[in-house]
């Protein structure tokens, strides 16, 4: 019944009938479970790509196919479960992020989300084809206007296209952040002074390319109040990922979950990340003895990531995670959002929408 109230997001022709994205948690959290719960309920699912094919048995001697096949298989999955809009969030920073974007492409997905890195050079397989012919839209993920200017700019020069979306992340996400240290906390860098500014940089591309480009808010969105806050300042829909790992259908073992209840406020930190970024996590035993210089036993088996140098880093994130996703917190560690101390119960997908598009009507009706 609400509904009405409530703005629906189109990306493309795609329409969503709420403004809410669940943002793609990768290494197995969010999954075709997760995200076609999501997309029944009127959001936008998102499948995370890295390091997908986890438990496919080549996994460790043919990381690229293993990948390609599981990702494969969760769009397949997802799209028996909903008729919604699904999407599939791949990192840039991924050594197979060609291989990952073409699959995503030839299954036909609705939406990819790219981050941890400046989406620029795309695969000559798809620019033969041209963008605009494409099925699937693009929706980079971008810490700064700085970065959004120089991904439109790119596209609109190489491609005479642009992307379809974009999300901008602040500095209270959880997981890899695309800040300084001592930006993290700065009033300066903060997402509601972000989003203007890329609001203000993507305009111009609105009007050479004739078509809406929306924004989505992302990073610390924790309530329906925040969703009508950014909405007011411009945003067209908001990206929120700590809320869903509470959830039943979120892909990740019960353990994961529970790390999420029992943590407090000080148990969210920030760590430098073999990746190259810092990175926000729920402090643990792994992380503390990290901290400490006891250096974790590495063999790279994966070189799944562009950017880390295996034989410098302190343990291998890609198997933490991994460790994590399955439950085994004792060999790894849970990225978080900051807000992440807040949840305090385990809920249904459709409880914790109902509980947003409330709070979201409230806060509208009480500023009428």
């Amino acid at each position: 019944m609400f509904l009405k109230k409530i703005p629906k997001l189109k990306i493309g022709n795609f329409e969503a009938k709420i403004p809410i994205i669940q943002g793609g948690m990768s290494v197995g959290i969010s999954l075709s479970g997760l995200a076609s719960a999501v997309a029944n309920e009127g959001g936008i699912g998102v499948i995370g790509a890295a390091g997908i094919g986890m438990f496919e048995p080549d996994f460790q001697t043919n990381l690229k196919e293993a990948n390609k096949r599981a990702l494969k298989k969760e769009i397949k999955k997802a799209r028996k479960k909903t008729n919604g809009i699904i999407g599939v969030n791949i990192m840039v920073a991924l050594s197979d992020f060609y291989e990952l974007l073409i699959t995503a492409i030839e299954e036909k997905i609705d939406l990819v989300f790219l981050g941890a890195g400046l989406p620029l050079k795309l695969p000559k397989k798809l620019l033969s084809e041209g963008l605009k012919k494409i099925y699937t839209k693009f929706v980079p993920i971008v810490s700064s206007e700085r970065a959004a200017s120089t991904i439109f700019r790119y596209w609109a020069k190489h491609y005479n296209h642009v992307p379809d979306a974009v999300v901008v992340e602040g500095p209270l996400a959880g997981g890899h952040l695309g800040f300084k240290k001592e930006q993290i906390n700065d009033p300066d860098y903060s997402l509601e002074k972000i989003i203007p500014k890329v609001i203000s940089t993507i305009k111009p591309y609105e009007k050479d390319f004739k078509k809406e480009i929306p924004v989505i808010a992302a990073g610390g969105i924790y309530t329906g109040k925040d969703i009508y806050k950014f909405l007011k300042l411009g945003a067209n829909g908001v990206q929120m990922a700590t809320r869903f790992v509470a959830t039943y259908e979120c892909d990740a073992d019960i353990k994961f979950k529970q790390a999420y209840l029992n943590c407090k406020k000080e148990d969210l930190t920030i760590i430098d990340s073999p990746v190259g970024l810092p990175g926000r996590a729920i402090k643990n035993k792994f992380l503390e003895d990290v901290a400490a210089g006891i250096k974790k036993p590495i063999t790279c088996l994966w070189r799944c990531l562009k950017t880390c140098d295996f034989r410098k880093v302190p343990y291998c994130i890609a198997l933490a995670l991994t460790n994590a996703k399955k439950g085994r917190l004792s060999e790894g560690f849970a990225f978080a959002g900051a807000n992440a101390y807040k949840i305090n119960e385990i809920i249904p997908v459709k409880k914790l929408i109902e509980t947003l598009l409330n709070e979201y009507i409230e806060t509208s009706n009480a500023n009428v």
